[in-house]
């Protein structure tokens, strides 16, 4: 089952904006970006409505019942988005990310060189194994997986 590890709660991460109001009534979105596993930004989006009938009807408080009303129908949203493609929502930062269930990034640090006290530094490995493309006969020179 998909899981949502955050420090605070899921609604904390939305991003709130209303477009131009028309005589149609108002739109309103709700946002959640988010980090893909391949680095890149993405985002979810939940968009909702509020007439100028409704608004009359609910008074001064339309916007806010709608928009409590709309932040819990977009987390229920993410909770199921998350389950049916099995992924989880997790981090300590401002964004969140999403992958794999399972498959959570650790996130690289330093080296202390304490610890790695008696490697050879990159530059004492190039001139032991030749591990340059300019250097190395079984390599082609400045060739990618991608040709």
């Amino acid at each position: 089952m998909a899981s949502i590890d955050l420090p605070r709660a899921l609604h904390d991460y939305f991003a709130f904006a209303e477009t131009t109001p028309t005589r149609n009534g108002r739109r309103f979105s709700i946002t959640l970006p988010y980090v893909r596993p391949d680095g890149r930004l993405d985002r979810l989006q939940w968009w909702y409505h509020l007439s100028p009938a409704k608004e009359k009807a609910l008074g001064d408080s339309a916007p806010d019942t709608l928009r409590a009303e709309a932040v819990v129908r977009f987390t229920v949203h993410i909770e199921r988005w998350l389950q049916n493609t099995r992924q989880d929502l997790f981090g300590d930062g401002a964004i969140p990310h999403v992958c794999a269930e399972g498959n959570r990034v650790v996130a690289a640090y330093k080296v202390d060189p304490v610890t790695s006290e008696g490697m050879l530094p990159d530059n004492e490995m190039q001139e032991a194994g030749g591990s340059t493309p300019t250097e190395s006969d079984h390599r082609p020179a400045n060739k990618t997986a991608f040709g």
